[in-house]
């Protein structure tokens, strides 16, 4: 649906099958018993004809292009007719090439076997995303604006495809007579001047825009809140000019044009690698807290009655919930202190702060300066509700609070560490800050940028600068 996530799978596509073509080319060699691996030298020439020509094949019966919307039988055969055009074009240009021949055996092993892996990667690769998102992994929750006949084609296209990881949440409506279909099969989440509190509301990804002509002049507003709250908005078949948005125009399911307002625009080949060094962090953070493990618990637990763990409802990408873990480092009852204390607030806006908490305990407080408490969270990392590098997770009843440009701070995944922790924490008393800071991070990020971080979070927790 996006550029970005179409040139990104495209490539991992490519790559998977030139070493699914290698791997056939290297199988069929040793199994038609010409010397095993040890005489691939002598063949190894044949890849330079076999990779391009396979790859201009595949892309020319169109199975580069957004194969996830494509039936299986659909790609079975157009694969099964790639390895009949390609192999003879090959053996052409082999014939050309090589008036001595090449092995008929190798190229009817290596045809056997390339047929096998390219199904399995497309096929299977296929069936995993599928089944990652029937999981309800990688999905974004979608409302549409409208109730005309395009926003009902829309919808019922969205319900065809559960494969294209769109979970279809409900409809707001701008008029008073609705169609039948739509009374008595959608959700109606409200009308058309409450957009925004529907998405304060409810964990929404993206607003696809639906509406005729004459209600086009009244959307520039809502479009603007939305990209404050960090919401994406698409339209369909019209334009708008934003000044601070990043704009898309694209097809979606090569069938209705769309324009899409991002508020961020992230890398898709970068967040792989952010993934990547989240699971590898994340392993390597859980296996230095079994290490410390035994040592923090006695203390904890002879330090002050409670348990070992403290685990506490956080928001996360666009108002989802998740339980965010440490060790525990105050009384039992440090919630209820809370309420008591706010007026000692040292922080201006939603975010509390206090010197001398009295809630913390002397074992919390020697954790906290450590930022030893923060451990457990690489598990909240490894499952993928957060990220080494991010915002911080706020509680909802500080989200509640928020001034609606406050919100897009939560548009992405929460992290262990962020930009604000290694900007002066300790100093900053103004929430406003701390979210202008956030926002710097989510317009500039990179990977440097969070290996950046990342190294200044080591220099700060060595120097002793508070918890995160």
């Amino acid at each position: 649906m996006l550029k970005q996530e179409a040139k990104f799978f495209h490539g991992v596509i490519v790559i998977l099958d030139l070493l699914a073509l290698t791997g056939a080319f290297i199988l069929a060699e040793v199994r038609q018993g010409s010397g095993g691996v040890g005489q691939f030298a002598q063949y190894r020439w044949l890849l330079l004809i076999i990779l391009p020509v396979w790859y201009l094949v595949i892309a020319r019966f169109g199975l580069y292009s957004s194969q996830r919307l494509q039936s299986l039988s659909f790609i079975t055969w157009s694969l099964l007719k790639v390895q009949f055009v390609a192999v003879i074009i090959c053996a052409s240009l082999m014939y050309v090439l090589e008036p001595g021949g090449v092995s008929r055996l190798l190229l009817g092993y290596f045809l056997l076997f390339s047929t096998c892996f390219l199904l399995a990667t497309k096929v299977g690769g296929r069936l995993i995303l599928n089944l990652f998102r029937k999981m309800g992994y990688n999905y974004r929750n979608i409302i549409v604006v409208g109730c005309s006949d395009k926003a009902l084609d829309f919808i019922r296209m969205i319900e065809g495809h559960r494969q294209w990881g769109l979970n279809f949440m409900g409809i707001v409506r701008v008029a008073e007579d609705l169609p039948d279909e739509i009374l008595t099969r959608y959700r109606l989440l409200g009308r058309l001047d409450n957009l925004v509190e529907i998405c304060k509301d409810n964990p929404i990804d993206e607003v696809v825009f639906c509406l005729s002509k004459e209600y086009l002049n009244q959307l520039d507003e809502y479009v603007r809140e939305l990209e404050i709250l960090g919401v994406t908005a698409r339209m369909v078949l019209d334009l708008f000019d934003l000044q601070s948005s990043k704009t898309e125009l694209s097809f979606f399911h090569d069938e209705i044009p769309i324009l899409t307002f991002h508020s961020k625009v992230l890398d898709h080949n970068q967040l792989v690698l952010k993934r990547a060094m989240d699971m590898g962090g994340a392993i390597v953070g859980l296996t230095l807290t079994l290490s410390a493990l035994p040592f923090i618990a006695l203390a904890v637990k002879l330090d002050s009655p409670g348990p070992l763990f403290f685990g506490q409802k956080r928001v996360r990408e666009n108002g989802r919930l998740f339980t965010c873990w440490k060790f525990r480092s105050m009384y039992k009852d440090a919630e209820e202190q809370k309420k008591k204390l706010l007026r000692h607030n040292e922080m201006s806006g939603a975010m509390f702060k206090m010197q001398n908490d009295p809630r913390i305990t002397k074992v919390g407080n020697f954790l906290r300066k450590t930022s030893l408490d923060e451990l457990p969270q690489f598990w909240n990392v490894l499952r993928g509700e957060m990220s080494l590098v991010g915002t911080r997770p706020p509680t909802p009843d500080e989200v509640a609070t928020y001034d609606n440009w406050h919100r897009r701070r939560i548009s992405i995944k929460p992290g262990i560490t962020g930009l604000w922790q290694v900007s002066g924490r300790s100093k900053i008393a103004d929430f406003d800050e701390v979210v202008r800071l956030d926002l710097l991070y989510i317009d500039t990020w990179s990977i440097w940028s969070d290996l950046k971080i990342i190294g200044k979070t080591f220099l700060v927790v060595a120097r002793h600068h508070g918890s995160f």
